[in-house]
């Protein structure tokens, strides 16, 4: 699968030089006469691609001058200056090009939010209207040229009747952006509406707003209204009760300490700020991570004592596996205040893991939850959570069972804990506590098909209940049809039944969903044997000795089967 990834990889970067030197005129491409020129440039645009930028930066920096003849190169060498907040060297590059009369959209929308950062109206708006020239009307480019100018002209304009008229220009594409910016300019004229037109938007179940509560409140905080932030911060935490946002805020107002995202929606370097990270979670959900990180850049240059802008970026290089890179920013959330702490704690005790180093990750996530004087319910479940995971099951249920005796069955953690415990109380084979804790968390989210498949394919295991299984089993797979787990669990539900023709259809989808996975593997060799196809079972229980995740109990089971078929 590595393999796969890197050969995809070499090939789109291949693509990519191939059509970017398509555009270089031969006889003015004298930086290219050697061919460590050559490979520099290549070498700058593969690392952009791969989310690099410090080699891209130090790749593209020795080809200065490269612009006169080749457009891309400035773009790129732009977006590496801005993605390592090298904020100066950028500015400066963007006038030389001016200069040169070869600027270019990124160039313009870096010295229009040098100009407005340092509330330079009139030389920003020069910029902006560069910007809106050269884009085309739809684009994301449109929008943020568009959105940019809108703000600019509020400097200007002195009421919010004609400043809404402005957002009428908006694409229709981009409307859950107007109606965000609509609710930020009341709360920019401190209209008597902003808490109405704040209610409004993130009473919009179609659109997840959640993340508005937030501004809400701190609408409020900014009034010194704090009792009226409360009732905002409480009222939306009953929804979202593991928003990072809201509960930063809720410990900051607790604490009294300084607000961990500072934000003023009278400032519109903020709220362009916030417009450019809403541009940048778009396009990190379509994978587009380089203009996800650059549009962050901007955003944290705009109001560097916003954490939440570091938090997606720090997801954007967790998500490629640039895990150094990740952990570097997780370190430095830590610091901003004890919900930060704790998200970042989890997520670098996850790139542990994902660094095959699971003794240091349960050492350092053991450290971190002792440090906490007194944990909350959610930080008591996050560290059950992780234990079970790495399969310390005793002290996982030890500490579901704390969370358990602090809430009762209406607290939306209930499911979830008793599922957690229930797993871990099957794992240390004490069977009848983990079947009632799965039948509790059934009983309050009946609906949830890894709970069903887990208890169903117990139940399985220890030929018990087997009809029933079945039922609930196909019940699962309707909730979450194509998953793997659950369709090996059906087609072992029809196994154990006999039905071998019926459960190979089921196996060898689940193959096929899951081509690694020894268990489910191993479960459709059986069915091939139970369906007279001895040849392809020993074929695929070979496979299965080798598949690296085979488990010793499993490898001597498969080996014996190997000697002496399949005995039912």
């Amino acid at each position: 699968m590595k393999n796969l990834k890197f050969n995809l990889k070499f090939i789109i970067n291949i693509i990519i030089f191939i059509s970017f030197f398509s555009t270089i005129e031969a006889k003015n491409s004298k930086k290219f006469n050697e061919a460590e020129d050559i490979s520099n440039y290549f070498s700058g645009i593969v690392s952009i691609n791969e989310n690099e930028y410090k080699k891209s930066y130090n790749f593209l920096k020795p080809l200065s001058g490269l612009e006169d003849n080749h457009y891309i190169y400035s773009r790129f060498f732009q977006y590496s200056l801005v993605t390592l907040n090298k904020f100066s060297d950028a500015i400066s590059y963007s006038k030389r090009l001016e200069n040169k009369k070869i600027d270019n959209f990124e160039s313009n929308l870096i010295s229009a939010l040098y100009h407005l950062k340092f509330q330079r109206y009139e030389k920003a708006e020069r910029y902006f209207k560069k910007l809106e020239a050269k884009t085309q009307k739809g684009t994301v480019h449109h929008l943020i040229s568009n959105s940019l100018n809108n703000w600019l002209k509020l400097t200007s304009i002195k009421n919010l009747e004609d400043s809404i008229k402005l957002l009428e220009e908006t694409p229709e594409r981009f409307t859950n952006i107007k109606n965000i910016q609509k609710t930020f300019l009341h709360c920019y004229f401190d209209s008597p509406k902003t808490d109405q037109t704040f209610n409004e938007l993130t009473a919009n179940s179609d659109v997840d707003y959640s993340r508005y509560f937030f501004f809400h409140a701190n609408y409020f905080v900014t009034k010194n209204n704090y009792k009226k932030a409360s009732k905002v911060l409480e009222n939306s935490l009953n929804l979202f009760p593991r928003n990072l946002i809201l509960n930063q805020l809720k410990s900051d107002l607790e604490s009294k300490k300084n607000f961990t995202n500072q934000f003023d929606c009278k400032n519109p370097s903020h709220i362009i700020a916030e417009i450019f990270y809403i541009t940048a979670s778009s396009l990190s959900s379509q994978g587009k991570l380089a203009s996800s990180n650059f549009y962050l850049s901007l955003a944290k240059y705009l109001n560097p004592n916003f954490v939440s802008f570091d938090t997606l970026q720090a997801e954007n290089f967790y998500n490629i596996e640039k895990y150094k890179t990740a952990e570097n920013i997780y370190r430095k959330i830590q610091n901003k205040g004890s919900v930060y702490n704790w998200y970042s704690t989890k997520r670098i005790a996850s790139i542990l893991i994902e660094q095959d180093r699971k003794q240091d990750s349960v050492r350092f996530m053991n450290s971190k939850f002792n440090e906490i004087k007194e944990p909350s319910i959610y930080e008591i479940f996050d560290y059950a959570v992780f234990l079970k995971n790495n399969e310390k099951y005793k002290d996982a249920i030890k500490h579901y069972s704390i969370v358990l005796k602090n809430i009762d069955k209406d607290h939306f953690l209930y499911a979830k804990t008793t599922d957690g415990r229930g797993v871990s109380f099957e794992r240390t084979k004490q069977w009848n506590k983990a079947e009632k804790d799965l039948l509790n968390s059934l009983s309050i989210e009946p609906e949830s098909a890894y709970v069903i498949n887990y208890l169903a394919y117990s139940w399985i295991e220890q030929g018990k209940n087997i009809e029933k299984a079945l039922d609930m089993l196909k019940k699962a797979n309707k909730i979450k049809p194509n998953n793997g787990y659950i369709t090996d669990s059906l087609g072992w539900a029809l196994f154990k039944l006999e039905n071998y023709e019926e459960s190979k259809k089921y196996l060898e989808m689940a193959v096929r969903l899951m081509p690694y996975d020894p268990v489910v593997s191993d479960h459709y060799a059986d069915v091939l044997w139970m369906n007279n196809k001895p040849l392809q079972a020993r074929y695929i229980w070979n496979h299965v000795l080798n598949f690296k995740e085979t488990e010793k109990k499993l490898k001597k089971k498969v080996e014996r089967k190997l000697l002496f078929g399949l005995k039912i």
